[in-house]
């Protein structure tokens, strides 16, 4: 593992792992935050969507203009109740740059442990405008704490079924 390259969040959800699977999919503009620090299109009011199966999008679609998308990434992989990887990309990331986040939904007494495991950090570059300047190792520690804040978020939604 290159250092700097992944962050790790993890929450246990009291919902059977297909349950979890759907709160995170189906329902995720219901539990992700909004406001510029969580949302792709900053103050702009924007809806977030998966599109499912492998090569469906996750997008932010705004309000204000109903064509108006961004991509944030394409699923890899789809599997309900078990695992989610997308690519990862944000407003400032050039073509071609991209981060990768695996969602594990794993099985346990009582409902469900879900981590998101965001990598891929490493591969920009140090000057780059989503690394803020820091070094790795805060880098990471934000994106952790970013993912463990939405994670919370979906946990509530999660038990509010």
């Amino acid at each position: 593992m290159t250092p700097g390259d992944r962050a790790r969040a993890s929450t246990f959800v009291a919902v059977d792992p297909l349950d979890a699977f759907t709160v995170f999919t189906e329902e995720t503009d219901l539990w992700w935050r909004r406001g510029p620090r969580f949302r792709f299109g900053g103050k702009r009011r924007g809806t977030l969507t998966f599109e499912p199966g492998p090569g469906g999008r996750l997008f932010e679609a705004f309000s204000d203009a109903p064509c108006d998308v961004f991509e944030v990434g394409r699923v890899l992989v789809w599997e309900p109740g078990a695992r989610l990887v997308l690519e990862w990309r944000l407003t400032n990331f050039a073509p071609g740059e991209r981060t990768e986040v695996e969602v594990l939904f794993e099985p346990q007494p009582g409902g469900t442990l879900v981590t998101v495991e965001h990598r891929g950090w490493s591969s920009l570059p140090e000057n780059h405008p989503a690394r803020h300047g820091e070094p790795a190792p805060t880098l990471i520690a934000r994106i952790g704490t970013w993912w463990g804040a939405l994670l919370l978020e979906m946990r509530t939604q999660a038990l509010s079924r």
